[in-house]
C-alpha cells in the first residue's frame, strides 16, 4: 500500500487543490492531505477553518484523509507512514522553491520520493491568495473553489468586517 501525503496550508481549498488531490487519490492507495499551521504565513483562515474546509470538499474520496500538522513536513510524513510527497506546480517560478524543498526532504526523509503534479490546464493560474482578493472585493470565485468554499469565504469575509480600507 502506498500512502501519498500532500501538504499545504490550503488557504483556501482551491480547485487546484482539489484536481490534485482526486488525482493523486487515482494513483495512490491513501492520500493524506496535511493541512499546515503555517503562522509564519498568516493565514486567513485558522487551521480548524482550513481542516473544516477540506474535509467538507473531499468528503467523497473513499482514500483521502485530511489531517493539521505543525512542525517539520517529516514528522507528519512518518507519523502517517508516508511513501510519497505530492506537491503541485502552478507555474514556473514555483518549480525553484519546490525543487529545493524536495531536495530538503530527500535529505530528511531519503526514503520518500516527491512527485510534482501540475493541475488540469483550467486550474493552473488559481492561488489562495488570488481567490482571497478576489472574494475579499465582492468577485465571483465560483468557478475557482468548491461551493461550500465560496460560503466558507462569504462568512468569513462577514466576520471581519469585509475588504480591507485604502
Amino acid at each position: 500500500m502506498i500512502t501519498a501525503v500532500y501538504p499545504g496550508t490550503f488557504d483556501p481549498l482551491t480547485r487546484g487543490h482539489e484536481d490534485i488531490v482526486r488525482r493523486a487519490a487515482r494513483i495512490f492507495d491513501r492520500v493524506v492531505v496535511g493541512v499546515a499551521d503555517s503562522r509564519a504565513k498568516k493565514p486567513y483562515f485558522t487551521q480548524d477553518e482550513r481542516l473544516a474546509i477540506a474535509r467538507e470538499v473531499l468528503a467523497e474520496q473513499s482514500n483521502v484523509e485530511v489531517a493539521g500538522f505543525f512542525g517539520l513536513l517529516r514528522d507528519f510524513v512518518r507519523s502517517h507512514n508516508g511513501d510519497v510527497i505530492v506537491r503541485g506546480l502552478r507555474a514556473v517560478n514555483d518549480f525553484e522553491y519546490e525543487f529545493q524543498m524536495a531536495g530538503m526532504n530527500r535529505h530528511l526523509l531519503p526514503d520518500v520520493e516527491t512527485i510534482f503534479m501540475t493541475p488540469t490546464d483550467q486550474y493552473q493560474f488559481i492561488s489562495g491568495t488570488l481567490v482571497r482578493e478576489i472574494a475579499m472585493f465582492g468577485g465571483d470565485v465560483s468557478k475557482f473553489v468548491f461551493p461550500s468554499v465560496e460560503q466558507w469565504l462569504k462568512r468569513k469575509l462577514e466576520q471581519t468586517g469585509g475588504p480591507p480600507k485604502s
